[in-house]
């Protein structure tokens, strides 16, 4: 017995129409002792925000703002990991010196000019991540210096995949607390704890 399927009827796709985008639920408020992995912009379930190396650097801003980030993933021409770009390389003195150095203006500055390259960023693994809190989390980034630590997990082939990023501001807005506050609570762990 063959069963027909009736046609759905079709409808036109309207103007500036948009698409879903996966939405990752925080918690409200964070303790330093809470799992790490609660304060994560996990990749697995949020949209990771991209850019290529040669965006211009007002384009790159532009995306930060609209999306509501502080850092971009550069990918190359294969979707590798090229580099990172954070708000501080576009806001700081990075730009500045670059065009002091190669000349032109500011509009000619791209991605590729002061994003961090590949070869020089650090990240921290998936499995060491799960078993840490909020406040290793904040201490091993003000060790490093950094605003964003981005977190990879790594095949049996040894090849890593981003799979998230930590935000020095993110947490600090989680935590309700400002950052210097929060630095000086970590310090003070530490100093007890020698």
């Amino acid at each position: 017995m063959s069963r027909e399927f009736e046609v759905l009827k079709s409808h036109s796709l309207k103007a500036e129409s948009s698409f879903a985008r996966p939405v990752q639920i925080l918690p409200d408020r964070v303790k330093l002792d809470d799992f790490a992995l609660s304060v994560l912009t996990d990749f697995t379930k949020v949209s990771l925000v991209l850019a290529r190396p040669t965006l211009t650097l007002e384009v790159a801003n532009s995306k930060m703002i609209r999306y509501g980030v502080r850092s971009l993933i550069v990918l190359n021409s294969a979707d590798h990991v090229a580099g990172l770009l954070t708000a501080s390389d576009i806001l700081g003195e990075k730009p500045m010196r670059y065009l002091q150095s190669m000349g032109g203006t500011y509009a000619d500055i791209m991605v590729r000019d002061i994003m961090t390259p590949q070869h020089e960023l650090e990240v921290m693994k998936f499995e060491d991540v799960a078993k840490a809190d909020v406040g290793q989390i904040i201490a091993t980034l003000k060790k490093s210096g950094k605003q964003h630590g981005l977190v990879v997990t790594e095949g049996a082939d040894e090849k890593q995949t981003l799979c998230g990023i930590f935000s020095l501001t993110h947490i600090a807005k989680l935590l309700g607390t400002p950052l210097d506050t929060v630095f000086a609570e970590i310090e003070a762990v530490v100093v007890r704890s020698i």
